[in-house]
């Protein structure tokens, strides 16, 4: 009896609880969060869909959204031209020369030779990519190279004007390439002349089209090797004077080449057959990628190929100088 008695009593307190804890649900409203989108939010969900990705290259493509103009110039940067940057020849160090010393050197000859840009081995030389007149005149207007006179000085032992005795500035190292034309002054009043100057004109890097070098061929016996060692090259030039061209090509100015390599190590050269090469111009001269012609050997007389022989006869004296220096190592190994 007692049970059935604690039994009603306590469904009748669960009873009490369940309709209380429905009332007080009833009376506190339900919070629902709404999620707000943002103009920036959706603009950054429009770009993401409009960057989708092509399965085959993985690239992404291109956004073609409307942008602020002042925005774009403001924060511009170039692409790269191409698909990898090339480092290796613009951060390149010229290859060092062994150390010869002066009893080692069993064997020296200095040679001249002109190197003539219409040759089509030599033509890279001269392409409007990378003139090697370019770089040579960038050079010098930036104080990296320094320019020597070609005009020959006895009294400072430079009889040749090719020892590298009298400094030029960057600005009379241009004017021996450019064309000068000859201004004359007049009175305002009388019209009669008063004077006459001589102005440079603007420099055409197409106008060169030869250049010569100066060079050591040397047996070293200690690592029995038979190589040349380039010392100047210089540009050449036709000088004209009083309206008349001269005939023959002269060096506008002369460039010390050890002090030159540092420079063309780092300018790129333009092939024909490659564009991935990667040499340059110091490699170029490094490795003999170029054809030319002897147009001195040193000798007692101090004479120039062409002042003992005529015509074709100097192109034939030229090949004899370079067979008779190839021979001289052939004769070596003969036993």
């Amino acid at each position: 009896m007692k049970r059935g008695i604690l039994l009603v009593v306590l469904l009748s307190f669960l009873s009490v609880l369940t309709y209380a804890q429905t009332k007080t649900a009833k009376k506190k409203p339900v919070k629902k969060t709404v999620k707000k989108t943002t103009a920036a939010a959706k603009a950054k969900a429009d770009t993401s869909k409009n960057k989708t990705t092509i399965a085959v290259t993985q690239m992404p493509l291109a956004d073609t959204t409307r942008k602020n103009g002042n925005n774009v110039l403001a924060n511009f940067e170039p692409p790269v031209d191409g698909y990898y940057v090339k480092t290796a020849v613009s951060t390149a160090k010229p290859t060092p020369y062994a150390t010869i010393r002066e009893a080692d050197a069993f064997f020296q000859k200095r040679v001249w030779r002109e190197i003539d840009l219409r040759e089509r081995m030599n033509q890279y030389l001269a392409s409007p990519k990378g003139r090697l007149i370019d770089v040579l005149m960038d050079a010098i207007a930036a104080g990296e190279l320094t320019a020597f006179d070609p005009t020959p000085n006895v009294p400072k032992g430079d009889p040749n004007g090719d020892q590298f005795k009298t400094p030029l500035t960057p600005d009379q190292a241009k004017a021996k390439l450019a064309d000068s034309t000859v201004v004359h002054t007049f009175d305002k009043k009388t019209g009669e002349e008063t004077g006459a100057k001589r102005v440079a004109g603007e420099f055409n890097p197409d106008s060169v089209v030869k250049f010569r070098i100066k060079e050591d061929w040397i047996f070293d016996k200690q690592r029995s090797v038979f190589e040349p060692r380039i010392i100047g090259i210089a540009p050449l030039i036709k000088i004209k004077a009083a309206g008349l061209e001269s005939a023959d090509y002269q060096p506008a100015f002369w460039i010390y080449f050890p002090e030159a390599r540092r420079v063309l190590a780092t300018k790129e050269i333009v092939m024909r057959h490659n564009d991935a090469t990667g040499l340059s111009f110091d490699q170029a001269f490094l490795k003999r990628i170029f054809t030319s012609y002897i147009v001195k050997v040193s000798n007692e007389r101090d004479e120039r190929i062409k002042d003992y022989m005529q015509g074709i006869d100097r192109l034939y004296e030229s090949e004899k100088v370079k067979k008779t220096l190839m021979d001289w190592e052939l004769n070596l190994w003969q036993y």
